[in-house]
């Protein structure tokens, strides 16, 4: 909780409103951090686009040799949350971009998609790299929390043993890869408070959903929702199509293809999270991947990971994503 509650202060400049173009229907906001030419730097052939590239005007200046982290939050969370920022102000002091996603109708963009969201919507952030590649970006990493870090795990699966050359690497942070057993750790009494926060944030947002698109989605008539299973089974599952919670976590967890990733990938959970368990990530063979690079200290709770040490330590697993990618970045080089 002292990881979402503590007060941070980050020196990474304002991120530049960006909106990405999932479907006909659907847009997804990010904030992006750009390091541009500078000086004598300006002009030469690494910030320059493809042949035939259409490039937004506001990336014209922009180095497209540098590596890109687009960061995606977890449940309830946005791309004002503290680890979001935490990765962008890391990766700027490095000299990489950094792209903070807003997942769909989090951070108030509720009215960018007539859809809700839900955990196995990897499609989106597919969407986000093929545009970035076609944009002229030569490495970009995805690295995503929580709800956030099953999604890219997905995502990472899908492609199997051909994903683009340009998607270098994932991180996964407490992902929620076996969906069924994360919703039967929240209903464990000493989860309640997690189990409420959530549950309030998900029908505050299904209200304004309905308020919004109220020829998609009713006001009542599934009863009371007190859990986060309830809201799936009631809800999520429903409207995109499953036969239950379920079925829907049976087909959204990333479980299902963590066998299949071909990429590097490097895996940070704790084993006293409190409702991403780390045995359900043992069981669906997180470690068996040579490709992933599982992690897994003593403690660390869900997503906190605040150590002992201050400056960029101090958030140890912000750092650990960062560095990754550093090194993934100076192997590109050689």
């Amino acid at each position: 909780m002292a990881g979402t509650f503590v007060r941070r202060t980050f020196a990474v400049p304002e991120g530049e409103e960006w909106l990405f173009r999932v479907d006909a229907e659907t847009q997804l906001k990010a904030y992006c951090h750009w390091q541009r030419e500078v000086g004598e730097e300006k002009g030469e052939k690494r910030g320059e686009m493809p042949p035939g590239s259409q490039t937004r005007p506001a990336l014209q200046e922009v180095r497209r040799d540098l590596p890109v982290i687009v960061v995606v939050h977890g449940l309830e969370g946005s791309s004002d949350s503290n680890y979001m920022w935490g990765i962008a102000d890391k990766a700027w002091a490095r000299g990489f971009h950094a792209v903070r996603m807003n997942q769909r109708n989090c951070g108030g963009t509720e009215r960018l998609t007539p859809t809700l969201y839900n955990s196995g919507l990897s499609g989106d952030y597919r969407a986000v790299l093929l545009e970035l590649i076609c944009e002229g970006f030569e490495q970009i990493y995805f690295a995503g929390y929580s709800m956030g870090g099953n999604l890219v795990s997905k995502m990472a699966g899908e492609w199997g043993a051909a994903p683009p050359k340009e998607l270098r690497g994932v991180c996964a942070v407490c992902p929620s890869m076996d969906l069924s057993a994360c919703a039967d750790a929240l209903e464990e009494t000493e989860n309640f408070l997690y189990q409420r926060h959530f549950v309030k944030g998900l029908m505050a947002r299904y209200r304004r959903k309905a308020e919004l698109f109220p020829q998609r989605y009713s006001k009542d008539g599934f009863g009371p929702v007190r859990t986060v299973r309830e809201f799936d089974d009631k809800i999520t599952a429903p409207y995109f199509g499953y036969r239950d919670a379920e079925d829907y976590y049976q087909h959204a967890g990333a479980k299902r293809v963590i066998g299949d990733v071909s990429m590097p990938m490097l895996v940070i959970t704790a084993k006293d999270d409190p409702f991403v368990p780390y045995e359900a990530l043992v069981r669906a063979g997180v470690d068996n991947n040579p490709c992933v690079r599982f992690v897994a200290p003593e403690h660390g709770g869900h997503c906190g990971f605040i150590s002992r040490w201050q400056g960029a330590e101090r958030f140890w697993a912000e750092e650990r994503i960062v560095e990754f990618v550093e090194a993934r970045s100076k192997e590109a080089r050689k």
